[in-house]
């Protein structure tokens, strides 16, 4: 593959006001996409005709790609062809109004009873060493809490309040929410907090960091995945817990707008999604109880 033919290079310099995982993301995107052209006979962007992308997210359909993953792929082939437009690399821009399924049409998995259970308390049988008191604190907060990953490794141990039930949580753009905490959250924190946490700490350790890694360093993204990949019975995503936190209380008959305050979502429409999951739930409810179902 050819990066330069492509000036792929060039485009991640001018990838100056998106995050690095954004950038990282639009890359990979187009990667994969040079390495499928390339294959196909097209060695640069002026060979890009609007048939060959429209070839190519056909493409990405019949590799069972989500909807929602090719609406992003699509939308880092119109940032890229835009750049290239604007340099004068291509006339017209091939990508201009590029159109895919928005995405909305693959519905989160919501974990069976049975596999939330092996989560929370399928571990080890004494559980009494620090990384699984850990582990066990980390997945009641997941679930119990509907955070997302990347609030949960956020928390300093100043966040929480165990005697109120409640944690702050840092959410997208810097908003900051109070999420009450299941009892059986504040439970293993708190026996996460008396002792295991301190016997995790290191010489590099961040002071308030609620989690510690192995090497006694803030807990990321990729340690809960370690974590979720021990205790899970099948493959599980670390977002599947808040999915289910989200459909749980909807089955429970919570309101849309209190679901959507605590998952920290600024518009209530991509709350609604979940609408859809716990809908599906009662209908399989309703069919395998109703008698004339």
């Amino acid at each position: 593959m050819s990066r330069v033919a492509w000036h792929l290079d060039d485009f991640a310099l001018g990838l100056t006001d998106v995050a690095p995982a954004t950038e990282r993301a639009y890359l990979a995107d187009l990667v994969a996409f040079v390495e499928w052209s390339e294959r196909g006979g097209l060695e640069g962007p002026t060979d890009v005709t609007r048939r060959s992308l429209r070839r190519y997210l056909a493409y990405l359909d019949t590799r069972r790609y989500s909807r929602r993953t090719v609406a992003r792929k699509a939308s880092s082939l119109r940032r890229y062809f835009e750049w290239c437009a604007r340099r004068g690399l291509v006339s017209p821009d091939p990508a201009a109004g590029l159109s895919a399924p928005s995405g909305t049409g693959r519905l989160p998995r919501v974990l069976r009873a049975e596999e939330l259970d092996t989560l929370l308390d399928g571990g080890p049988d004494d559980m009494t060493s620090p990384r699984d008191q850990r582990d066990t604190a980390v997945l009641e907060l997941l679930y119990g809490s509907g955070l997302r990953v990347a609030e949960l490794c956020s928390l300093e141990t100043t966040d929480l309040d165990l005697h109120a039930a409640v944690v702050e949580v840092t959410g997208k753009g810097d908003k900051r929410r109070r999420v009450p905490l299941s009892q059986p959250s504040v439970a293993a924190v708190g026996v996460w907090l008396d002792g295991p946490r301190q016997a995790m700490r290191g010489p590099d350790s961040h002071d308030d960091a609620l989690f510690f890694n192995a090497r006694g360093r803030r807990l990321g993204p990729r340690d809960v995945r370690r974590i979720i990949d021990r205790r899970a019975s099948a493959p599980t995503h670390p977002h599947a817990l808040r999915h289910t936190f989200a459909t749980h209380l909807l089955d429970g008959g919570a309101d849309l707008r209190s679901v959507q305050e605590l998952l920290g979502h600024a518009d209530v429409g991509t709350t609604q999604i979940y609408t859809h999951v716990s809908t599906e739930h009662l209908q399989r409810v309703h069919d395998a109880t109703h008698p004339r179902a």
